[in-house]
């Protein structure tokens, strides 16, 4: 062996060639990897630093899919018949973060299960080596290198495979996180809910388009501001017990709550909060995924409203038809009679009934009528035989098919009640409607005669309430307790009936 006058062996001229060789290679594939744009581009770049560096014509990729197996991503010198042969096969799991290279030097001589060791030599390969490529956190895969030959790799080799293990590993995780922020970005700025990021100390860092448009502030006016911009005075003592929980590194998963707008007005939010972390896993910060639920508030109150009215209709029908069993009861000389009239009743209210709610349950918008066909229709129900209980007098006018429903309630709630409470509890008792028309105003005035003097119990009940929301869409109500019966007058503003 030669050796140099300081006493260290000399590099030899092929040695020198192939050092050469190699730190070209290496500096070519630094330099491909900087300048990668794509994974494909990576792959590439890749695929010709191992084969120059290790001396094999035939190399191969392959990443974990979804669900944790191993696939073939790029290849060269291999079948299609192998790489199915052998896919998904791999030594390792993600979570193998440490993995050591596995190097074959004769496939035959090893303890494989026989198919497989078929597999391999079928395809020509003796040789090979499984090299991990690993990421920040986890295994993303491995590369691999074949020969036609059995092979003894050298220290050398080993240790320029994992040179260009390592430049891959990482080359493939700045592309994937380069690509998740890419999409992560196109979704917070794409996402029609707000998404806001703020600091431990409360001020906003990050500010998406969903948060301009349902707070009202550009992105410029926020960002460095103290995130009670947006709290309201009663309710800045949520900020500290959130900032509190995600120190503790808690998520807050819808969480309802009320927030300002630019212009001052409170708007009802559903929350989510989550830590955000810095490299070292360390929490500096929280993100806020705000939705705005005023719609979903007004559904469920508008809910709440039907079902009370539906269960409050539900028992005036039920007071209604003991009114009519009571009323006909009196005047019915055998049961046979008393179970027709009832029956005829039933029917005529069911007819009234079906004016006020059929054309709406059925999606349909209500028909039009004459303001005196449509009282007579709800006052039929309550006739004594033969004999009208009821008197309408005045102007008659069309209404509309948008105010049937609205108008139809009303009267229907005037006529339940008396039935309950007022002239038509009573055989003799009769309701006086007077209709007219003014100059900017139509007045329908309800008078019961006849029946039990009224009392006003002080208290506002459903129905009362029901009466005044309805009638504020058509004007305004006012009652009167006079001794010989209620008088209640219904002001319909002349706008609302089209005229």
């Amino acid at each position: 062996m030669q050796r140099t006058t300081s006493g260290h062996a000399a590099v030899s001229p092929a040695d020198a060639a192939r050092q050469a060789r190699e730190q070209t290679t290496l500096f070519r594939f630094t330099d491909r990897l900087f300048r990668a744009r794509t994974l494909a581009e990576t792959y590439e770049a890749a695929l010709d630093a191992i084969c120059e560096a290790l001396a094999t014509l035939r190399a191969s990729i392959l990443r974990f899919d979804e669900g944790g197996t191993m696939r073939f991503v790029v290849w060269r010198g291999l079948s299609d018949e192998y790489r199915a042969a052998v896919d998904g096969h791999a030594p390792w799991n993600r979570s193998d973060r440490e993995a050591d290279p596995i190097f074959v030097s004769d496939i035959a001589l090893t303890s494989e299960p026989r198919r497989l060791i078929e597999s391999i030599i079928g395809e020509g390969i003796h040789a090979l080596a499984f090299i991990p490529l690993a990421g920040a956190d986890e295994l993303t895969g491995k590369f691999m290198v074949y020969y036609d030959t059995p092979r003894v790799f050298t220290e050398h080799e080993r240790d320029i495979a994992l040179v260009i293990a390592r430049q891959l590993g990482f080359a493939i995780e700045r592309h994937t996180g380069d690509a998740s922020a890419r999409r992560l970005a196109a979704l917070v700025e794409s996402s029609d809910d707000a998404i806001i990021a703020k600091d431990l100390n409360g001020l906003i860092t990050d500010w998406n388009p969903g948060a301009e448009r349902l707070f009202g502030y550009r992105r410029e006016e926020v960002l460095g501001q103290p995130i009670m911009l947006l709290i309201p005075e009663d309710r800045r003592d949520e900020e500290p017990r959130i900032l509190e929980r995600i120190r503790a590194g808690e998520r807050i998963e819808h969480y309802e709550t009320m927030r300002r707008r630019k212009d001052g007005t409170l708007v009802a939010i559903s929350l989510s909060i989550s830590p955000i972390k810095d490299a070292r896993g360390e929490i500096m910060g929280a993100s806020k995924i705000a939705r705005d639920i005023s719609e979903r508030r007004r559904a469920q109150d508008q809910q709440q409203l039907l079902l009370r009215e539906m269960n409050h209709r539900v028992k005036n029908v039920f007071a209604l038809t003991s009114g009519i069993v009571n009323l006909s009861a009196r005047s019915a000389a055998t049961p046979a009679e008393l179970a027709s009239t009832v029956s005829e009743r039933l029917a005529t209210l069911s007819r009234a009934h079906a004016l006020t709610m059929s054309s709406v349950a059925a999606g349909l918008e209500p028909a039009a009528t004459t303001l005196h066909a449509l009282i007579a229709a709800i006052l039929e129900p309550y006739r004594a035989g033969e004999r009208s209980r009821s008197e309408i007098r005045g102007a008659d006018i069309p209404v509309p098919s948008t105010l049937v429903t609205s108008l139809s309630l009303l009267l229907h709630e005037f006529a339940t009640n008396a039935a309950k409470y007022g002239s038509l509890s009573t055989p003799d008792g009769i309701v006086e409607i007077t209709c007219s028309d003014r100059s900017s105003e139509f007045v329908i005035v309800w008078c019961e005669r006849g029946g039990p003097s009224p009392e006003s119990t002080g208290s506002e009940g459903f129905g009362s309430r029901l009466v005044k929301a309805t009638a504020s869409q058509l004007g305004r109500v006012s009652r009167v307790w006079d001794p010989a019966g209620v008088i209640i007058e219904l002001v319909i503003e002349r706008d609302r009936l089209g005229a």
